[in-house]
C-alpha cells in the first residue's frame, strides 16, 4: 500500500526532527531528568556542592581567597577581602608568583606566612605520602622586594621538602628533607643539616606509617620562640616489622615496597623528642619516663606560655595522658597533669593557651562528659572550665582577653551541632547559633574573634556558607548558597528522608536516618538496605548534607530500595564518655549485636518492608561490620557488600586496634570474637568482597585469609580486586564508576532474586 505524500512529507519531517532530538536529547533532557544516575552522581560534576576557600590570616582583618588574575595568564591573585566595607585588597598579585626563567606562575597548594608578613612560604609540585600531599617544592618570596627563590636548590631534584616553615623572626626557613632536619638562611643562602643519621629507619621530623595515620600526625618539629633551636620527634623503626606492597602492572616485574608496619601486638618504633640548637648542631634528648616503645609522644608543643616544651606521652594501651612540661637545656621533665581512663583516652592536641594565666586548655571525659580543663604551667595546677552535663565537640575559638571559650556542642540531638560559649570562669554558658536553624554548623572564626566563615547544612540539604559578625550572628553576606545544587536536586523524582530513633531495648535508642521512595508501597514489601560504619573511628547519622553518599541512596530509593543506617554504642556520638566507651574490648562484638536489634526493630515496626531481603553495605570499618552482619546473623540478613574491611583485627596495626580491644594477649576472647574471619562458616546469603591490592592501610592479605576461608567452608561468594588502588579505591580512570556499578549491578540482582 502507497503511503500518500502528504503522509510521506509529514513523516520525513518527524524522522527529521527525531534524528535531531536524538543528538540534543543529552544536552537538552541530562539536566532536567528526574532519576538519578551512577553516571550523573560520580562521573559528571553534575551535583557537586560548592565550597568556599577563603582564610583568615592572623595580623589582617579579612579573609583570602584566590582570584582569577587579569594581567598574568593562567596565574591568581591573592586578594584580601575586608568583612566590614568590602573592599578587596591584592596582597600577592600573580605576578610575583612567576619564577625566574620562566613564565608561568606557580601553582599554589599552600602559602605560610613569616611572623611579620613580610614574606611567604609557596608550597607547590606536591607528591602523596600515604595520605597526604606533603612533599614538594617550597619558593620563599620577599614582599617588599618581589623576589622570589626556591629553596633547598642543592637537592637538585623536584619535590623533596616537608613542613617548611619561617623562624620566629623570619630570616629562617627549616624542613625535612629525606628524614633529616635543614635550616636555610634566607640573607646568605645557606643551608645547614641540623641532623645526619636520618635514613629509612631512623626518621626525624616527620612520623612512620602508624603515627600519620591513627594520630594524624605528619609535621613533626617546632621553632623555639626565640629562633635559636628546633624541637623535633625522632622515630627509630628498627625492630618494626614490615610490610609489602606488591605492583604487579605499572611493569614488566613487580615492584615490591616495604614500609614499617606494626600489626596489633607487635614492636612498634621507639619515639622520642629532641632539641637541636642551630649553634651548634648538637641535640639534647627529653628525658621522658617509660620505655619509648612502649609509649607514644601524640603531641609536641613550644608555647611561649610554657617557658619550655610541652608534651603529651600515652602508654601503650592508651588509657593514661601525661601532660609534661620539659626543659630544652637540660632534658628534664617535670608532669604538669594525668588524665585516666578505664578504656582509652581520645588525644587531643593542645594549642589553645592563655598568656597572662600562664596556662593551657585541654579536653577530658574524665567526668562522664567531654569538658574542658585549665591547666597552669607553673605547677600543674588543674581546673574544669566548661560546667554543663554535655559533651564539648570541638573547641572553636579561645578569647583569652575577653575570658570565653567558643566550642561546638549539641545537648539535645547527638546528629546536631552548634557553636556555643562558655565562660572561663564556669559562669555561664549559652548558645551562639540561632535557635531557628537546626542542623549541623562549622564556625571558622577569625583570629580577632569578631567574624567568622559559617558553614551551614541539614540532611538533605547542601551548604550555605555565609561571613557572620560574631557579635549576633549577624550574616554579613552569603558566600555560597549552593542554590544552583538545590534546584538541580528540585528536579529530581522526590523521596522521602528522615531522621529518627530506633529503641533496641534495656533503655537504649539509636540514633538513625531512612530514605526510600516517595510513594507508599501499595501493598508491596520493599528490600531494605543498610548502611553500616559502626566503629569508634566514625558516625554514619549526622543532621549534615552527605553529598555524593547521599544522593547514592537516594537514587536507590527511587529505584524502589529502602536504606537506613544506625550509630550503634561506640560510635563518636556526643552523648557522653559512657556511650562512646560502651565498646572497649568488645570492637566487633557489641557493634552487630546493636545493629541486629535496630533491624529487627524497624522491620516489627514498619510493614512495608521485605523480611526477607535485608542487606548491608559498608566501607573500611563498614566493610568489617558487614562481614559480622552476615556471618553472625545469617538469618536475618540476606546480602552484603564489604568494601576493604578488616576481617581479623589481628592484621590491623597496633594504635587503632590496641586504644579499642587492648593487648591481644590479654584479650584472646575479645579478638577471637571481634574477628568476622572467625564466624566466614556461617555464611548463607550473598556476599560480595570489595578490595584494592594496594591497600597500605587495610591490607589485601586479610581478604585473601577471608576468601581460604570462606573457601574451607563452601561457601559461594564474589569478589572483586583493583589492582594498585589504595584504601579509597579510587586511584585510576574510571574506577569510582567501576566500583558503583558493580555493587548497583549485585544490589539488582539480590533485589529481584527470590530468597529460598
Amino acid at each position: 500500500m502507497r503511503l500518500r505524500p502528504s503522509l510521506l512529507d509529514r513523516l520525513r519531517v518527524l524522522l527529521g526532527a527525531g534524528l535531531l532530538l536524538f543528538w540534543l536529547l543529552p544536552s537538552l533532557t541530562a539536566a532536567d531528568d528526574p532519576l538519578l544516575t551512577l553516571r550523573r552522581i560520580y562521573d559528571s560534576g553534575e551535583f557537586n556542592a560548592k565550597g568556599f576557600s577563603g582564610r583568615w590570616i592572623e595580623g589582617y582583618t579579612g579573609y583570602t581567597t584566590w582570584e582569577s588574575s587579569p594581567d598574568v595568564r593562567g596565574g591568581r591573585d591573592l586578594v584580601l577581602h575586608h568583612p566590614e566595607t568590602k573592599e578587596t585588597t591584592i596582597l600577592i598579585p600573580a605576578a610575583d608568583l612567576v619564577p625566574p626563567d620562566s613564565q608561568s606562575p606557580l601553582q599554589v597548594s599552600s602559602l605560610t606566612w613569616s611572623d611579620d608578613r613580610s614574606k611567604v612560604l609557596v608550597f607547590t609540585n606536591t607528591k602523596r605520602v600515604w595520605r597526604a600531599q606533603s612533599r614538594g617544592d617550597y619558593w620563599v618570596l620577599d614582599r617588599s622586594s618581589r623576589e622570589l627563590y626556591q629553596l633547598g636548590r642543592d637537592a637538585r631534584q623536584p619535590s623533596l621538602l616537608m613542613f617548611a616553615k619561617f623562624s620566629p623572626a623570619g630570616d629562617k626557613v627549616a624542613y625535612v628533607r629525606e628524614h633529616n632536619l635543614y635550616v636555610e638562611d634566607l640573607h646568605h643562602r645557606t643551608i645547614t643539616a641540623l641532623t645526619t643519621d636520618g635514613n629509612e629507619e631512623i626518621i626525624n621530623g616527620t612520623f612512620d606509617w602508624v603515627y600519620e595515620e591513627e594520630f594524624r600526625l605528619r609535621d613533626g618539629f617546632r621553632w623555639s620562640p626565640d629562633g635559636s633551636a628546633i624541637a623535633y620527634w625522632q622515630l627509630d623503626t628498627r625492630g618494626e616489622r614490615h610490610f609489602a606492597l606488591i605492583n604487579n602492572t605499572d611493569s614488566l616485574y613487580p615492584v615490591v615496597q616495604w614500609f614499617p608496619y606494626p600489626k596489633v601486638g607487635e614492636v612498634n618504633a621507639a619515639a622520642r623528642v629532641g632539641v637541636v640548637s642551630l649553634d651548634t648542631r648538637q641535640t639534647r634528648w627529653i628525658d621522658l619516663p617509660g620505655d619509648p616503645r612502649q609509649h607514644y609522644i601524640h603531641d609536641l608543643d613550644w608555647p611561649a606560655e610554657a617557658g619550655g616544651l610541652l608534651i603529651q606521652q600515652l602508654n601503650r594501651l592508651q588509657n593514661t595522658n601525661r601532660f609534661f612540661r620539659a626543659n630544652p637545656a637540660s632534658g628534664e621533665a617535670a608532669l604538669l597533669a594525668t588524665d585516666t581512663d578505664e578504656a582509652w583516652i581520645d588525644s587531643h592536641p593542645v594549642r589553645h593557651y592563655l598568656p597572662k594565666q600562664r596556662a593551657f586548655i585541654w579536653l577530658s571525659e574524665q567526668d562522664g562528659w567531654r569538658h574542658a580543663y585549665r591547666t597552669a604551667f607553673k605547677d600543674g595546677d588543674t581546673e574544669r572550665v566548661s560546667s554543663a552535663d554535655f559533651d564539648l565537640m570541638e573547641i572553636a575559638h579561645l578569647d583569652a582577653e575577653g575570658g570565653w571559650l567558643y566550642f561546638t556542642a549539641s545537648p539535645d540531638n547527638p546528629t546536631q551541632e552548634y557553636l556555643y560559649r562558655a565562660r572561663l570562669d564556669r559562669r555561664s554558658v549559652e548558645r551562639i547559633t540561632p535557635d531557628d536553624q537546626p542542623g549541623t554548623h562549622r564556625y571558622d572564626i577569625s583570629p580577632d574573634g569578631r567574624w567568622a566563615i559559617h558553614s551551614w547544612s541539614r540532611f538533605d540539604s547542601p551548604t550555605t556558607i555565609e561571613l557572620i559578625r560574631m557579635a549576633g550572628h549577624e550574616t554579613v553576606r552569603v558566600l555560597e548558597d549552593n542554590q544552583a545544587l538545590r534546584d538541580k536536586l528540585a528536579k529530581l523524582q522526590p523521596v522521602r528522608s528522615e531522621l529518627f530513633r530506633v529503641e533496641i531495648g534495656d533503655d537504649v535508642a539509636l540514633d538513625a536516618w531512612c530514605i526510600q521512595p516517595a510513594e507508599p508501597a501499595d501493598g508491596t514489601r520493599r528490600p531494605l538496605l543498610v548502611h553500616v560504619y559502626g566503629e569508634p573511628a566514625g558516625q554514619t547519622v549526622q543532621d549534615q548534607w552527605g553529598g555524593r553518599g547521599f544522593l547514592w541512596h537516594m537514587m536507590l530509593a527511587q529505584q524502589g530500595i529502602v536504606t537506613m543506617s544506625f550509630d550503634n554504642r561506640g560510635t563518636p556520638a556526643p552523648r557522653g564518655r559512657a556511650w562512646r566507651k560502651a565498646v572497649y574490648r568488645q570492637v566487633g562484638i557489641l557493634s552487630p549485636k546493636d545493629q541486629a536489634a535496630a533491624v529487627r526493630a524497624v522491620l516489627s515496626e514498619r510493614d512495608d518492608l521485605d523480611t526477607e531481603r535485608v542487606g548491608i553495605w559498608g566501607w573500611s570499618g563498614g566493610g568489617s561490620s558487614t562481614l559480622h552482619a552476615v556471618f553472625k546473623y545469617p538469618d536475618l540478613y540476606s546480602m552484603g557488600i564489604a568494601i576493604a574491611g578488616v576481617p581479623n583485627q589481628r592484621h590491623y596495626d597496633t594504635i587503632y586496634q590496641e586504644r579499642y580491644m587492648g593487648l591481644p594477649k590479654d584479650n584472646v576472647e575479645g579478638f577471637r570474637e571481634g574477628s568476622a574471619i572467625n564466624f566466614a562458616g556461617q555464611l548463607k546469603g550473598d556476599l560480595l568482597l570489595i578490595h584494592g591490592t594496594g591497600d597500605d592501610n587495610v591490607h589485601y592479605q586479610g581478604m585473601e585469609a577471608l576468601v581460604n576461608e570462606l573457601v574451607r567452608h563452601g561457601k559461594l561468594f564474589r569478589m572483586m580486586a583493583y589492582p594498585n588502588r589504595s584504601h579509597s579505591i579510587s586511584e585510576g580512570s574510571g574506577t569510582t564508576l567501576h566500583l558503583r556499578q558493580l555493587m548497583l549491578d549485585f544490589i539488582h540482582e539480590w533485589q529481584g532474586k527470590e530468597v529460598e
